[in-house]
């Protein structure tokens, strides 16, 4: 029982957001550096997903971004907590993952990227958040725990593997499982196929066509989130755009999820799923029933969107 007790919080470690939040706070600039690198290197693609991160074995990786007839990646390592910066042509550069202003990490990775002829000029102001700092400017958050920044990425690769279990149930349009770094959030969303009503915008510091066009598609998605604001601690998430009549009082699983009228989405509390007895279990079960309850009250074509096999059997 206590091997099994250990094995499963180095899996699903607690992640309480005031014993992180000033790393948090820098880390989450970090990757809006990073991740805005690839938004201005990349086509843009609809909803956004040419600007997301993705989680891999050692942390977070933009993924192969062009630069003329190069490619490179970046990639945050919370094992070895270094920034590593790889190109097609073979080259490497390395940033250490420290306690250091985020304005010392815009300067130190400029730098980098420099030395390895890939000068990226990117809109240093960040985005989603209230009282945004120009990065060169930034010289307020500057803390980094090790501890901490790993604990992130260990959920990040428990729920990025449970997501993607859940998007594999879908074969209607469907994001891929990735990071959007203006809330840091890892995120899934599938689409019933029909156009929504014009977003009204209004999220802090993002231009409001990026969301309209975002949002142009009636969409189920959840997420999971390090908290902030009236949801002072981590979580997953699911909303509904448009939000259909009677979603707030839909009967969800597991006990403990809830409507969040600040948000406009349920909420499940991360300690609620790290210290239940089958972790992947409670999540699935939050991540379907919440889908079920958007799917079926807004009328979304279900038997043509859902696998109704598991494919593997056969092949």
């Amino acid at each position: 029982m206590t091997r099994l007790a250990d094995s499963r919080e180095e899996a699903w470690p607690s992640l309480p957001l005031e014993s992180w939040s000033g790393t948090c706070a820098t880390l989450h600039m970090w990757i809006q550096i990073v991740g805005k690198i690839r938004l201005v290197q990349s086509p843009w693609v609809n909803h956004s997903w040419h600007v997301t991160l993705y989680v891999t074995s050692r942390g977070l990786t933009t993924s192969p971004i062009p630069y003329r007839a190069r490619t490179f990646q970046i990639q945050f390592d919370f094992l070895s907590h270094q920034l590593v910066i790889q190109t097609s042509d073979g080259h490497t550069a390395t940033l250490p993952l420290e306690p250091q202003s985020v304005a010392g990490f815009y300067r130190r990775l400029t730098e980098e990227m420099g030395k390895l002829e890939l000068p990226v000029a990117i809109h240093k102001r960040p985005n989603e958040v209230p009282e945004p700092i120009n990065f060169d400017q930034d010289e307020s958050h500057r803390e980094y725990d090790r501890e901490y920044a790993n604990r992130f990425w260990r959920i990040l690769v428990q729920a990025d593997r449970v997501f993607k279990e859940f998007r594999a149930r879908f074969i209607g349009k469907v994001s891929p499982v990735h990071l959007f770094w203006g809330a840091m959030d890892l995120a899934v969303t599938r689409f019933s196929g029909r156009r929504a009503p014009q977003h009204p915008g209004g999220i802090p510091n993002l231009p409001d066509w990026v969301t309209r066009e975002a949002y142009s598609h009636e969409v189920s998605s959840c997420g999971f989130w390090p908290g902030g604001g009236a949801i002072p601690y981590a979580a997953f998430y699911s909303y509904a755009y448009a939000e259909p009549e009677g979603f707030p009082a839909a009967s969800v699983k597991p006990h403990g999820a809830f409507y969040s009228a600040d948000f406009r989405e349920f909420i499940l509390p991360y300690d609620i799923v790290r210290q239940s007895e089958n972790p992947d279990h409670t999540l699935m079960d939050f991540l379907q029933s919440t889908y079920e309850a958007a799917a079926n009250l807004a009328k979304w074509d279900r038997k043509s969107l859902e696998r109704d096999h598991d494919p593997k059997s056969t092949v």
